[in-house]
């Protein structure tokens, strides 16, 4: 699935079930004061394949990276080998002259002996020689160490984008893994808001017939709805992280979590959870986080405390996708807040709206 999607199901559940699963019962909103009994869960298959691929798909993105600037690194020295030759060549020519001239003249030491006027003399004319010889010498040498080094920086080039392109590759491939194992997460969350349906409405349906009277989808619990256009998980982790983290610190402004919401952004497409999940909850159990029964946990999250809000976040959310699935629901509610869960629920999942 790509695009908007929407939890008309889950509506529904609210909505219409609801108000007939509750009618006649004692239950009746109040306020919520959940503390969480955090789930221990072991991690389904399904939500390690989640992690799996993120991790995947970090790992090969940060090794684009790094290859990436190897690439632009040899390139820059290529070109600052190449920009270099021209004048080492035309140097190197002149050497190559200068050898040709002195091996193909007449005895050079003969003639130097002849020239000399002494033996001081002689030594000069002799050292002096050997430098000339050496500096050609070293022209050459120069030309050629040049010559072997671009080729050798080429070599690398060559390996590095190979290797870049198997690495962009194994991002893609994992990034297409992450995309569809979100989708099929938010699929299988609209089918169990469905089920949930069903099942609240045979109940209701039961008990209007046994306190003969007729069900109605209207009535005083009627709940808000998600709003319609849902998560899309068919854009990388970048423009995920983009599209949501703006959003959710606008939510959180003016609240000891604002400016966290790339964290919660990230932390959703790292557990493939609904990135207005776990910051509505914090609304919900603390007030974005301002009063936290223990440090940085504004979730009332069982007896965790944390040194820092962005390992919070990611705990969190973690421990929402192992214990709770991808998003809000009617179970997941009456697991997280037993005591006042149907309130819980409303509350909620009214702030998601608002993000």
């Amino acid at each position: 699935m790509h695009g908007a999607r929407t939890l008309t199901h889950r509506a529904l559940v609210v909505g219409a079930a609801l108000s007939f699963a509750l009618a006649g019962t004692a239950l009746s909103p109040v306020a919520a004061h959940a503390v969480t009994q955090e789930t221990e869960a072991k991690l389904t298959e399904t939500q390690k394949q989640v992690e799996s691929s993120a991790a995947a798909y970090d790992e090969a993105t940060a090794n684009v990276q790094k290859l990436q600037q190897q690439i632009n690194d040899n390139q820059a020295k290529i070109d600052e080998i190449e920009a270099q030759l021209p004048d080492m060549r035309e140097k190197a020519g002149k050497a190559m002259r200068a050898s040709y001239k002195n091996q193909q003249g007449t005895n050079v030491l003969m003639s130097l002996v002849l020239q000399s006027d002494s033996l001081e003399d002689l030594l000069t004319r002799v050292t002096y020689l050997n430098q000339i010889q050496s500096s050609n010498t070293a022209a050459l040498s120069e030309l050629n160490d040049a010559e072997q080094q671009l080729e050798q920086q080429k070599t690398e080039l060559a390996q590095a984008k190979a290797q870049a392109n198997a690495e962009q590759q194994k991002a893609d491939e994992a990034l297409k893994q992450a995309q569809q194992l979100r989708e099929a997460a938010q699929a299988q969350a609209d089918k169990e808001a469905a089920d949930e349906l069903a099942a609240l409405q045979q109940a209701a349906a039961q008990q209007a017939a046994g306190n003969g009277t007729q069900s109605s989808a209207s009535g005083s619990a009627q709940a808000g709805t998600v709003d319609n256009s849902a998560v899309d998980w068919s854009v990388d982790e970048a423009t995920f992280v983009a599209q949501w983290g703006p959003r959710i610190d606008a939510y959180l402004a003016g609240s000891p979590l604002a400016g966290y919401g790339n964290a919660f952004a990230s932390a959703a497409w790292k557990y493939g959870v609904d990135p207005r999940f776990s910051p509505a909850i914090s609304n919900t159990e603390s007030s974005k986080g301002a009063n936290c029964f223990l440090p940085c946990n504004a979730w009332g999250w069982g007896s965790k405390s944390w040194s820092s809000w962005e390992q919070a976040i990611d705990s969190h959310v973690s421990g929402l996708a192992a214990g709770y699935g991808y998003t809000i629901s009617v179970k997941g509610a009456q697991k997280y807040c037993p005591p006042n869960w149907y309130e819980w629920y409303n509350k909620t999942l009214a702030e998601m709206n608002k993000i």
